[in-house]
């Protein structure tokens, strides 16, 4: 008689940023559970993204509230799955309590940093490492070894309407709303932008509306530069950096998914961030303790090595 199907649960509930920075693993534990029944539990505006990469079988959405009746209903889900196995790749105290939510029990096997875990993530330094080597070595004891960049073929769109030329590059001057210290100053990437357009490179401006002024700021610099902030869906991002001539930005989501698709990048971080984030085959990391101390010269030149990584 065969065995049934593994009914596995993955948890990662992270920011934009972190959900690409975790394909890799993703892809990993769907290779090793090929004939296995994956879901994923995740934030709603990451759930239709995950649902477009195939590797699920299911998307569960946690809007992460903290009332009575949230943490219930994440119990009753966890308990109607049944799930075999947990891989929490978010390991937080909030998914720390999913595992206790589940008493009396039964338990899946569980692997993260829950107390109890059957296959508990210790490793005290797990925040100051690389995503990816975080992953490996919580993943080890099952064998799953996430790859080294990944494949994001499923992220692309026409980018036709936004009437771009052959050679343009991306740039990111934005953050995350609450982490302005993670932003190089604005003057900088008007300055990138200048010497990209003496190349005949058009600058695009990537983030959302409530950074159109970031790029009011480049453009008043460098009329070259084109705005697109606000216009832009995540799959229309993913083909704006599968064509793009090289791209520079800040340690925030829209620049490690523009790395991930495999576009020449140069992230740039002062010691407002751990600098180990970042994942793809020609991606640079571009680190000073201050900002103040990265000039827009040696990041063109960055620039022009990350794309020496991939050949053209």
């Amino acid at each position: 008689m065969s065995k049934r199907p593994l009914r596995i649960l993955v948890i990662k509930l992270g920011a934009f940023g972190d959900f690409f920075l975790a394909q890799t693993t993703f892809a990993a534990i769907r290779r090793h559970h090929a004939g296995d029944r994956i879901t994923l539990l995740t934030l709603p505006s990451l759930a239709p993204l995950a649902r477009m990469s195939g590797l699920f079988d299911e998307v569960l959405e946690d809007p992460r509230e903290r009332s009575l009746s949230a943490y219930l209903a994440i119990r009753r889900a966890l308990r109607a799955h049944r799930f075999d196995r947990v891989y929490d790749l978010q390991a937080q105290t909030r998914t720390d309590l999913y595992h206790r939510l589940l008493f009396p029990g039964p338990w899946p096997e569980w692997s993260g940093t829950a107390r109890g875990a059957s296959h508990p993530d210790r490793y005290e330094g797990r925040r100051k490492v690389p995503v990816r080597d975080r992953y490996v070595r919580q993943l080890a004891p099952f064998g799953i070894v996430p790859d080294k960049t990944p494949d994001l073929s499923w992220l692309d769109a026409d980018i036709s309407r936004f009437g771009l030329p052959e050679r343009f590059a991306l740039l990111v001057p934005g953050s995350s709303p609450g982490r302005p210290d993670k932003r190089w100053p604005v003057r900088r990437y008007a300055e990138v932008a200048a010497a990209l357009a003496e190349r005949g490179i058009v600058p695009a401006v990537i983030g959302t509306g409530i950074e159109s002024d970031l790029a009011r700021g480049i453009a008043d610099y460098c009329p070259q530069a084109v705005d697109l902030t606000d216009r832009t869906s995540v799959p229309e991002l993913g083909g704006l950096a599968r064509r793009a001539w090289g791209a520079v930005g800040n340690d925030t989501g829209p620049t490690h998914l523009i790395a991930a698709v495999g576009c020449p990048t140069v992230v740039v971080f002062s010691d407002a961030s751990n600098p180990i984030h970042s994942t793809g085959p020609r991606v640079l990391i571009h680190h000073r303790p201050d900002f103040n101390d990265i000039d827009s010269a040696g990041v063109v030149e960055a620039l022009d090595r990350a794309r020496a990584l991939g050949g053209s």
